[in-house]
Order: C-alpha cells, then structure tokens, then sequence
C-alpha cells in the first residue's frame, strides 16, 4: 500500500470542503486506489498552522477554526510554520495551493507551487493567479521534474473543464471561447433585471455570502478576466495575462441599461470572449453585452456557462447551475484523484 502525504496552504471555504469530501471517501480511496491519503500539514496566514506526519485529524481541525477562529496554540501539532516554509521545508508528496488570490500578480502562490514543482511534489491549485500570470512555467516545470499539475478549481468550481479536455478532447483545436464566467455580476444583474435596487442587491449577496465586503474585483472584471485567461492558456496555449485583455466591468450598467435591453427581448451579460487565429493571434475581451432573452447564456438559474468551439466537435457548452462549496472542494478532490492516478501511473 502506498501513502499520499498532502499539505493544505489555505483553509477557507475550498480547504474546508475538500477535508469533508476526503474524510467521507477516504477508505473507497483506499480499497480502489490503494493509496492511504493522509494530511500531513495545513497552514493558514494568521490562525496558525498544523503538522503532523501521520495524518491531521480534518474534522477537528474544522471544528477548530470554525468554533474558535484560528488553531488551537496549545494543541500538539500546533505551529508557526508559514506557507512558503512548508512549501519548501515538510515532508509531502502533492501541495495544494489554496490561499487567497492576487490577481495582479498570481503572488505569493507561484513561489508555492514553483517551491513544490521544484522538490519534484505534485501540484494542484484552486487559485487562479498563478495560472493567469506564470502558466507555460508552472506546466513546463512540471514536465521537466515529472510531477502532476492540476488546477480544476480555477473556474467555475468543480465542474470538468480541464480534466474533460484532457480525457475527452484529444487532438482537438480550440480557436474560441465564450461564456460568463464570474458568478457574482451574473446575480447583480440578475437581480438588476428585476428591479431590485442596487444598495438592496449588495446587502443581500453579502448576507448571502455571494458578495465579498469589496466586490470591485468582481465588478470591474477582473476575476472574469483572469478566468477566461486561464481558459485560453491551457485549452488555447494563448500565453496572455489578465492585464492584456480588453476589460470592461459592469459598475456603468444601469437600471436604465437592462431596461432598454429587456424592451428589445434582450438580457444583459457580462460576456467574456477569447479568439484564436490561424496565425496563433488572440485577442480577448470581457464586457457587458445584451444577448437575446432565449439564448442558453441568459438562463435565469445559471450561475456560469461557456462553450468552446473545436475543429474535431463543434461547438461544446457547458452549464453550471447552483453554487455549493461542496462543488468548489471537489474541483480540488478530483485533481487530488488524477495526482493519485499519476503515482499509480495511470496518467
């Protein structure tokens, strides 16, 4: 029987989830995979950290920040170790990069995974960053040290994106990308549409948890935008960044503007849409567009939807309704399965 050692950097919502998902799978894991999962370390920017290289007890370790805030200091596996420490320094077969997101610079996550891809440790990442800002690196170092890198998670939660076009779209050409890919200006608008003022919009998605306390990142297009650059680098090997997209956010979208978009049968949307030539040109753009109320992207449920065209299979859509952190630490679980794969030389 072989051992997989994981270490958490980040236990939010994702870690959370992800602890919860492996706990209730552990011994299927175990009898189909013969692999024994054991969480060695988990570490966090200012609660504390813990180590422990027989495996973390996940269920206290959630009850602890759940119930207390932050690890308990006088616990036995308590430490002070920060992420890039752990990163560089624990014991682990596969890292995964859980920590909040920079997205103008993918920093301090890329030196995490750059630590783990180093030390020749497999990889998987729910931030977005490092993909948006140092994808062709983090991929090429991976096959150079022979390690798994996997980021599911990066958008639109656990619903397959990467892994169907690894398994499922060999050999296909990927020249367009369109979608909504940001689920907080998906609800504004939403909302918008139905006359909800905007003060009443805010105060409810914060309570609701769909709102962070600033959504300006939301707002002005820049999570959409570093998600729709993380697409077109992996599926279109496009090598962009967040700052070369032509960016427009929905903050100057009025009751007013849906309105009007409405009296000609219209939905406005904030669409992101990424082209690429026969040349290997591409150009990117994420903006509010008026798409017809029957088209699959105004779906009143939907929270995220893209469709990628292909030479090989046309044009494939992809729908994701309903927004569970469950879904969101699956992203991270399923990655954690293919990593489980590669050390059965299965990938």
């Amino acid at each position: 029987m072989k051992t997989c050692k994981v270490l958490l950097l980040g236990y939010g919502v994702a870690g959370k989830a992800f602890a919860r998902i492996l706990n209730k799978t552990h011994d299927d894991i175990l009898k189909g995979k013969d692999i024994d999962v054991k969480v060695v370390g988990i570490t966090t920017g200012s609660r504390g950290s813990l180590v422990y290289q027989d495996g973390l007890d996940l269920a206290e370790a959630t009850r602890q920040l759940e119930e207390d805030g932050c690890f308990d200091p006088k616990g036995p596996y308590y430490s002070k170790i920060d992420s890039m420490t752990a990163a560089e320094m624990l014991d682990y077969d596969v890292l995964m990069e859980l920590t909040p997101l920079n997205i103008f610079t993918g920093q301090p996550a890329t030196d995490h995974i750059r630590a783990a891809l180093n030390r020749g440790k497999h990889a998987v990442s729910a931030n977005k960053g490092p993909l948006a800002w140092h994808y062709k690196e983090l991929r090429d170092l991976a096959k150079r040290n022979r390690c798994g890198f996997f980021f599911e998670t990066t958008v639109m939660a656990g619903t397959p994106t990467f892994n169907m076009a690894h398994h499922c779209l060999q050999f296909c050409e990927i020249d367009k990308i369109e979608g909504i890919l940001n689920a907080t200006t998906n609800y504004i608008l939403k909302e918008m549409a139905k006359g909800v003022p905007i003060d009443t919009i805010m105060k409810t998605g914060r309570e609701l948890g769909f709102l962070e306390a600033d959504p300006s990142m939301d707002t002005e297009g820049w999570d959409a935008s570093a998600k729709l650059t993380v697409l077109m680098n992996v599926l279109m090997d496009a090598d962009l960044t967040p700052d070369k997209i032509d960016r427009t956010g929905i903050t100057g979208v009025t009751a007013e503007d849906i309105a009007a978009a409405k009296e000609r049968g219209n939905v406005i949307k904030l669409m992101c849409r990424g082209t690429k030539d026969a040349d290997g040109n591409v150009t990117a753009t994420v903006r509010p567009e008026e798409i017809p109320a029957g088209d699959v992207f105004a779906g009143e449920d939907l929270v995220a939807v893209y469709s990628l065209y292909t030479d090989l299979m046309g044009k494939l859509t992809f729908l994701q309704y309903g927004l569970e952190t469950t879904q969101t630490g699956y992203g991270v679980f399923a990655d954690l399965c293919r990593v489980l794969d590669f050390m059965n030389g299965a990938v």
